[in-house]
Protein backbone atom coordinates (compact mmCIF):
# COMPACT_ATOMS: atom_id res chain seq x y z
CA UNK A 1 0.00 0.00 0.00
CA UNK A 2 3.01 2.45 0.73
CA UNK A 3 4.26 1.35 -2.46
CA UNK A 4 1.47 2.49 -4.18
CA UNK A 5 0.87 5.71 -2.49
CA UNK A 6 4.26 6.45 -2.67
CA UNK A 7 3.57 5.93 -6.92
CA UNK A 8 0.77 8.44 -6.63
CA UNK A 9 2.62 10.94 -4.98
CA UNK A 10 5.57 10.62 -7.63
CA UNK A 11 2.95 11.07 -10.63
CA UNK A 12 1.51 14.13 -9.41
CA UNK A 13 4.25 15.49 -8.08
CA UNK A 14 4.80 19.15 -9.79
CA UNK A 15 8.39 19.56 -11.06
CA UNK A 16 9.36 15.58 -11.95
CA UNK A 17 5.77 14.09 -12.05
CA UNK A 18 3.79 13.26 -15.49
CA UNK A 19 2.41 16.06 -16.88
CA UNK A 20 -1.33 14.33 -17.92
CA UNK A 21 -1.76 13.40 -14.25
CA UNK A 22 -0.20 16.82 -13.00
CA UNK A 23 -3.22 18.08 -14.95
CA UNK A 24 -6.48 16.16 -13.20
CA UNK A 25 -8.63 17.33 -10.88
CA UNK A 26 -11.56 15.97 -8.80
CA UNK A 27 -14.30 16.17 -11.90
CA UNK A 28 -11.92 15.21 -14.32
CA UNK A 29 -11.21 11.64 -12.91
CA UNK A 30 -14.28 11.11 -11.65
CA UNK A 31 -15.53 9.25 -14.95
CA UNK A 32 -12.56 7.19 -14.88
CA UNK A 33 -13.49 6.45 -11.55
CA UNK A 34 -17.13 5.34 -12.57
CA UNK A 35 -16.01 3.48 -15.33
CA UNK A 36 -13.49 1.40 -13.09
CA UNK A 37 -16.38 0.45 -10.87
CA UNK A 38 -18.26 -0.43 -13.43
CA UNK A 39 -15.45 -3.22 -14.93
CA UNK A 40 -15.19 -4.84 -11.36
CA UNK A 41 -18.97 -5.35 -11.80
CA UNK A 42 -17.98 -6.68 -15.60
CA UNK A 43 -15.28 -9.06 -14.35
CA UNK A 44 -17.52 -10.47 -11.47
CA UNK A 45 -20.59 -11.19 -14.42
CA UNK A 46 -18.03 -12.87 -16.67
CA UNK A 47 -16.43 -15.06 -13.39
CA UNK A 48 -13.07 -13.60 -14.75
CA UNK A 49 -10.61 -13.76 -11.23
CA UNK A 50 -7.51 -12.58 -12.69
CA UNK A 51 -9.68 -9.94 -14.31
CA UNK A 52 -11.38 -8.95 -11.39
CA UNK A 53 -7.54 -8.97 -9.44
CA UNK A 54 -6.46 -6.79 -11.72
CA UNK A 55 -9.70 -4.27 -12.30
CA UNK A 56 -10.19 -4.41 -8.43
CA UNK A 57 -6.33 -2.76 -9.28
CA UNK A 58 -7.38 0.05 -11.23
CA UNK A 59 -10.39 0.59 -8.66
CA UNK A 60 -8.00 1.16 -5.80
CA UNK A 61 -6.19 3.56 -7.66
CA UNK A 62 -8.96 5.93 -7.72
CA UNK A 63 -9.22 5.78 -4.30
CA UNK A 64 -5.58 6.82 -3.70
CA UNK A 65 -5.71 9.69 -6.83
CA UNK A 66 -8.42 10.76 -5.13
CA UNK A 67 -6.97 11.09 -1.55
CA UNK A 68 -3.43 12.26 -2.83
CA UNK A 69 -5.09 15.23 -4.63
CA UNK A 70 -7.15 16.24 -1.73
CA UNK A 71 -4.12 15.75 0.29
CA UNK A 72 -2.45 18.74 -1.82
CA UNK A 73 -5.14 21.05 -0.76
CA UNK A 74 -4.96 19.71 2.86
CA UNK A 75 -8.50 18.82 3.04
CA UNK A 76 -7.27 15.13 4.55
CA UNK A 77 -5.07 11.95 3.23
CA UNK A 78 -5.31 8.29 2.60
CA UNK A 79 -5.33 7.49 6.29
CA UNK A 80 -7.96 9.39 7.27
CA UNK A 81 -9.77 7.64 4.47
CA UNK A 82 -8.98 4.54 5.95
CA UNK A 83 -9.59 5.95 9.71
CA UNK A 84 -13.16 6.69 8.71
CA UNK A 85 -14.11 3.68 6.98
CA UNK A 86 -12.85 1.53 9.85
CA UNK A 87 -14.35 3.65 12.21
CA UNK A 88 -17.51 3.31 9.87
CA UNK A 89 -17.69 -0.14 9.65
CA UNK A 90 -17.21 -0.69 13.49
CA UNK A 91 -19.77 1.55 14.29
CA UNK A 92 -22.39 0.56 11.93
CA UNK A 93 -21.99 -3.34 12.92
CA UNK A 94 -22.23 -3.04 16.74
CA UNK A 95 -23.48 -6.38 16.73
CA UNK A 96 -20.08 -7.68 16.01
CA UNK A 97 -17.44 -5.26 17.34
CA UNK A 98 -19.78 -3.73 20.27
CA UNK A 99 -20.74 -4.60 23.60
CA UNK A 100 -22.24 -7.40 25.37
CA UNK A 101 -25.44 -6.07 25.67
CA UNK A 102 -25.13 -4.68 22.00
CA UNK A 103 -24.02 -8.45 21.32
CA UNK A 104 -27.47 -9.40 22.10
CA UNK A 105 -29.34 -7.05 20.15
CA UNK A 106 -28.35 -8.59 17.20
CA UNK A 107 -28.11 -6.73 13.84
CA UNK A 108 -29.63 -2.39 14.04
CA UNK A 109 -31.66 -1.09 11.48
CA UNK A 110 -29.25 0.70 9.53
CA UNK A 111 -31.64 2.92 7.78
CA UNK A 112 -32.10 4.52 11.53
CA UNK A 113 -28.29 4.34 11.85
CA UNK A 114 -27.53 5.61 8.66
CA UNK A 115 -30.18 9.02 9.49
CA UNK A 116 -28.67 9.34 12.75
CA UNK A 117 -25.23 9.75 11.25
CA UNK A 118 -26.11 12.32 9.28
CA UNK A 119 -27.84 14.31 11.70
CA UNK A 120 -24.38 14.15 13.68
CA UNK A 121 -22.81 15.31 10.64
CA UNK A 122 -24.92 18.25 9.82
CA UNK A 123 -25.05 19.04 13.45
CA UNK A 124 -20.71 19.06 13.35
CA UNK A 125 -20.86 21.59 10.06
CA UNK A 126 -24.06 23.36 11.43
CA UNK A 127 -26.05 23.07 8.17
CA UNK A 128 -29.29 22.60 8.32
CA UNK A 129 -30.55 18.47 8.49
CA UNK A 130 -32.28 17.30 5.35
CA UNK A 131 -35.66 15.84 6.92
CA UNK A 132 -37.22 14.65 4.09
CA UNK A 133 -37.81 10.50 3.38
CA UNK A 134 -35.58 10.94 0.78
CA UNK A 135 -32.19 12.35 2.37
CA UNK A 136 -28.93 10.50 1.41
CA UNK A 137 -29.58 9.64 -2.30
CA UNK A 138 -26.20 10.62 -3.82
CA UNK A 139 -27.11 12.24 -7.24
CA UNK A 140 -23.37 10.79 -8.85
CA UNK A 141 -24.18 7.61 -8.61
CA UNK A 142 -25.72 6.73 -11.90
CA UNK A 143 -29.59 7.11 -12.62
CA UNK A 144 -30.54 3.61 -12.51
CA UNK A 145 -28.93 3.59 -8.73
CA UNK A 146 -30.44 6.95 -8.02
CA UNK A 147 -33.82 5.52 -9.01
CA UNK A 148 -33.71 2.36 -6.85
CA UNK A 149 -32.21 4.25 -3.68
CA UNK A 150 -35.23 6.40 -4.18
CA UNK A 151 -38.15 3.75 -4.02
CA UNK A 152 -36.76 1.84 -1.71
CA UNK A 153 -36.56 4.93 0.75
CA UNK A 154 -40.32 5.52 0.00
CA UNK A 155 -41.28 2.38 0.77
CA UNK A 156 -40.24 2.99 4.25
CA UNK A 157 -42.80 5.29 4.92
CA UNK A 158 -45.42 3.28 2.89
CA UNK A 159 -45.46 5.11 -0.40
CA UNK A 160 -44.63 1.67 -2.42
CA UNK A 161 -46.82 -0.75 -4.31
CA UNK A 162 -47.79 -3.64 -2.57
CA UNK A 163 -46.70 -6.06 -4.89
CA UNK A 164 -45.08 -6.47 -8.33
CA UNK A 165 -48.31 -6.95 -9.89
CA UNK A 166 -48.88 -2.93 -9.58
CA UNK A 167 -45.73 -2.08 -10.74
CA UNK A 168 -46.27 -4.39 -13.64
CA UNK A 169 -49.48 -2.40 -14.54
CA UNK A 170 -47.54 0.76 -14.24
CA UNK A 171 -45.32 -0.15 -16.86
CA UNK A 172 -47.86 -0.71 -18.90
CA UNK A 173 -49.42 2.58 -18.47
CA UNK A 174 -46.23 4.29 -19.26
CA UNK A 175 -45.62 2.75 -22.06
CA UNK A 176 -49.40 3.65 -23.88
CA UNK A 177 -48.25 7.27 -22.27
CA UNK A 178 -44.86 6.92 -24.23
CA UNK A 179 -46.66 5.38 -27.28
CA UNK A 180 -48.91 8.85 -27.55
CA UNK A 181 -46.16 11.25 -26.89
CA UNK A 182 -44.68 9.72 -30.05
CA UNK A 183 -47.40 9.95 -32.33
CA UNK A 184 -47.99 13.66 -30.92
CA UNK A 185 -44.15 13.97 -32.21
CA UNK A 186 -44.88 12.42 -35.28
CA UNK A 187 -48.13 15.03 -36.22
CA UNK A 188 -46.34 17.96 -34.62
CA UNK A 189 -42.69 17.96 -34.65
CA UNK A 190 -41.33 20.34 -31.85
CA UNK A 191 -38.96 20.84 -29.27
CA UNK A 192 -41.91 20.51 -27.09
CA UNK A 193 -42.93 17.25 -28.38
CA UNK A 194 -39.52 16.10 -28.18
CA UNK A 195 -39.16 16.98 -24.47
CA UNK A 196 -42.36 15.33 -23.86
CA UNK A 197 -41.21 12.17 -25.33
CA UNK A 198 -37.94 12.03 -23.22
CA UNK A 199 -40.19 12.35 -20.17
CA UNK A 200 -42.06 9.72 -20.65
CA UNK A 201 -39.44 7.68 -21.28
CA UNK A 202 -37.79 8.68 -17.91
CA UNK A 203 -41.15 7.74 -16.66
CA UNK A 204 -40.70 4.34 -18.35
CA UNK A 205 -37.18 4.14 -17.33
CA UNK A 206 -38.22 4.83 -13.73
CA UNK A 207 -41.58 1.76 -13.51
CA UNK A 208 -39.53 -0.94 -14.97
CA UNK A 209 -36.57 0.09 -12.42
CA UNK A 210 -39.35 -0.08 -9.73
CA UNK A 211 -40.17 -3.51 -11.13
CA UNK A 212 -36.68 -4.91 -10.74
CA UNK A 213 -37.02 -4.09 -6.92
CA UNK A 214 -40.19 -5.57 -6.65
CA UNK A 215 -38.72 -9.05 -7.88
CA UNK A 216 -35.54 -8.57 -6.09
CA UNK A 217 -33.62 -8.08 -8.58
CA UNK A 218 -30.57 -5.54 -9.61
CA UNK A 219 -31.68 -3.90 -12.81
CA UNK A 220 -28.42 -2.93 -13.49
CA UNK A 221 -27.32 -6.41 -13.66
CA UNK A 222 -30.22 -7.48 -15.78
CA UNK A 223 -29.26 -5.02 -18.56
CA UNK A 224 -25.78 -6.00 -18.11
CA UNK A 225 -27.05 -9.32 -18.83
CA UNK A 226 -28.80 -8.55 -22.02
CA UNK A 227 -25.78 -6.58 -23.02
CA UNK A 228 -23.78 -9.91 -23.02
CA UNK A 229 -26.86 -11.27 -24.86
CA UNK A 230 -26.90 -9.09 -27.46
CA UNK A 231 -23.71 -9.19 -28.22
CA UNK A 232 -23.03 -12.75 -28.30
CA UNK A 233 -26.06 -13.11 -30.65
CA UNK A 234 -25.01 -10.65 -32.92
CA UNK A 235 -21.18 -11.69 -33.42
CA UNK A 236 -22.73 -15.08 -33.64
CA UNK A 237 -24.64 -14.07 -36.25
CA UNK A 238 -22.20 -11.53 -37.84
CA UNK A 239 -19.75 -14.12 -38.26
CA UNK A 240 -22.11 -16.73 -39.84
CA UNK A 241 -23.09 -13.95 -42.54
CA UNK A 242 -19.01 -13.70 -43.07
CA UNK A 243 -17.98 -16.95 -43.48
CA UNK A 244 -20.78 -16.95 -46.66
CA UNK A 245 -18.57 -14.13 -47.83
CA UNK A 246 -21.62 -11.33 -47.13
CA UNK A 247 -21.88 -7.95 -45.59
CA UNK A 248 -24.35 -7.63 -43.00
CA UNK A 249 -24.65 -4.11 -44.58
CA UNK A 250 -25.90 -5.63 -47.73
CA UNK A 251 -28.58 -7.71 -46.18
CA UNK A 252 -32.32 -6.82 -45.95
CA UNK A 253 -33.89 -6.68 -43.06
CA UNK A 254 -36.37 -9.23 -43.36
CA UNK A 255 -32.95 -11.46 -43.68
CA UNK A 256 -31.25 -10.07 -40.79
CA UNK A 257 -34.31 -10.58 -38.74
CA UNK A 258 -34.18 -14.42 -39.99
CA UNK A 259 -30.21 -14.66 -39.42
CA UNK A 260 -30.60 -13.13 -35.88
CA UNK A 261 -33.32 -15.92 -34.77
CA UNK A 262 -30.51 -18.68 -35.83
CA UNK A 263 -28.03 -17.02 -34.05
CA UNK A 264 -30.71 -17.26 -30.87
CA UNK A 265 -31.19 -20.57 -31.29
CA UNK A 266 -27.94 -21.50 -31.90
CA UNK A 267 -25.91 -19.76 -28.65
CA UNK A 268 -29.42 -20.93 -26.60
CA UNK A 269 -27.84 -21.91 -23.35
Amino acid sequence: MQELLTIMRRLRDPENGCPWDQQQSFKTIVPYTVEEAHEVADAILRNDMPGLCDELGDLLLQVVYHAQMAEEIEAFCFEDVVAAISAKMRRRHPHVFGSESELAAGKPDWEQMKTAERKLQSDASHSAQDESALAGVGVGQGPWVVARKLQKKASKVNFDWPDAKGVLLKVHEELGEIEEAMLQLEQTPSVASEAAVEDELGDLFFSVVNLSRHLKLDSGNALQKANQKFETRFRCMEQQIKSEGLQVSALSVDELERRWQQAKRETQT
